[in-house]
């Protein structure tokens, strides 16, 4: 289908929703790197989503989710169809114990949020930088906690713009994994279950968890976080450092000195430049030891 078809309707389906064409992703992104999509749609209430959703199925145009894309590498030929960007959903309320998100807001605020209404739980999420749609995709968790533990449900549209309410038990949890990483849904809120607490320990944990990441973490630069899942009974970081990997550069990609499973957008990476190197640090660390490193990032778009 035309793309300036597509753009026209649009325009008319959801008028209030930011809708541009043949636009540049790498300054939506936190990574800072990507190509173009052709349609970019950028909703602000849930039924913009359904709409969208369901003009993509009845018009055959496929159709990319994204958040603030912290965990996300979108490739140098960028994203056919339509990028469903879903950032402007950000509102965050609380009622008693539980938590209520929009899929766009970021996960570091609603731990913030959290502590200030005295709340346990999401202090693991104090330093994702993600969003909380992201988030549940991914079952995002730092520092021995995951969104699994506390999520109570989510609403989400399917693939046919429907809407429904998935549980936490129907979500198939697994490390940096969940239903959502199968396509089929678009999640627009999250519900999570907390407990009362102090705020001063709260805090005290917070504080403690972003010193810790501040003092371990490249956050000078930008970059997906943890390129690859840990190993069984061993870290990725480590078997990177001790391949003798750190400070390696393709372009303006470079193996983190500061921590080896970081890889960071030093001067102007491309996609190219990024995959090229997490290629490198695969072959290397195989060689070496003899495990295949597996990407906790997604590669997403074309070359």
């Amino acid at each position: 289908m035309d793309i300036s078809q597509i753009y026209e309707d649009l325009q008319t389906l959801v008028p209030k929703a930011v809708i541009q064409c043949h636009e540049t992703l790498k300054g939506y992104v936190y990574t800072q790197m990507g190509g173009n999509a052709d349609i970019r749609v950028v909703p602000s209430t849930y039924d913009e989503v359904q709409s969208i959703i369901k003009y993509a199925v009845d018009h055959n145009v496929m159709i990319t989710t994204l958040g603030n894309g912290s965990n996300v590498v979108i490739r140098d030929g960028g994203i056919r169809g339509i990028v469903l960007q879903m950032t402007n959903l950000q509102e965050i309320t609380v009622s008693e114990h539980t938590l209520v998100a929009q899929s766009g807001a970021s996960i570091i605020h609603a731990s913030q949020i959290a502590l200030q209404h005295q709340l346990n739980g999401l202090e693991f999420a104090c330093g994702i930088p993600g969003t909380v749609g992201g988030a549940l995709y991914m079952n995002a968790g730092a520092y021995g906690g995951e969104v699994a533990d506390v999520l109570l449900d989510a609403l989400v549209v399917d693939s046919t713009g429907q809407l429904l309410t998935l549980r936490k038990e129907d979500m198939k949890w697994g490390y940096r994994q969940s239903i959502f990483t199968g396509g089929q849904y678009t999640i627009l809120q999250a519900r999570f279950g907390l407990e009362s607490g102090e705020h001063s320990s709260i805090k005290e944990k917070m504080d403690e968890l972003t010193f810790l990441r501040e003092s371990k973490q490249p956050l000078e630069y930008p970059s997906c976080g943890s390129v690859f899942k840990r190993p069984p009974n061993r870290f990725a970081g480590q078997l990177i450092q001790e391949s003798g990997l750190q400070g390696v550069r393709i372009g303006g990609a470079e193996v983190s000195t500061k921590h080896a499973g970081f890889i960071v957008n030093v001067d102007n990476a491309t996609a190219s430049d990024y995959i090229a190197l997490v290629a490198h640090v695969r072959e290397t660390v195989r060689e070496k030891f003899g495990i295949d490193l597996e990407t906790e990032v997604k590669f997403i778009g074309e070359e």
